[in-house]
């Protein structure tokens, strides 16, 4: 327990910053596994494709995941939507 007000102020805010980087961090997980599923079965359209950027880069705006992997995950989406629409 922290006897200091700032340390427990710096706890609360640490544990609010935990459960929004959770909820973020999961919704992105959510999306990118809708957009592989729906790659693997052949519907990876541009909708599915453009929304799973869309929750991508808002996990690299809030911070969440830095813009170099958001840049390789937008990367690796796209890359995988051609190679199936190839075949």
């Amino acid at each position: 327990m922290a006897n200091i007000r700032s340390a427990e102020k710096q706890r609360r805010q640490a544990e609010k910053a935990n459960t929004r980087n959770r909820a973020g961090k999961s919704r992105l997980r959510s999306a990118l596994k809708k957009a592989k599923g729906a790659i693997a079965e052949g519907k990876g359209d541009q909708s599915t494709l453009s929304a799973s950027f869309s929750e991508i880069d808002k996990a690299a705006k809030k911070g969440i995941i830095k813009t170099n992997t958001a840049d390789r995950y937008k990367s690796r989406l796209a890359r995988a939507t051609k190679r199936a629409a190839a075949k």
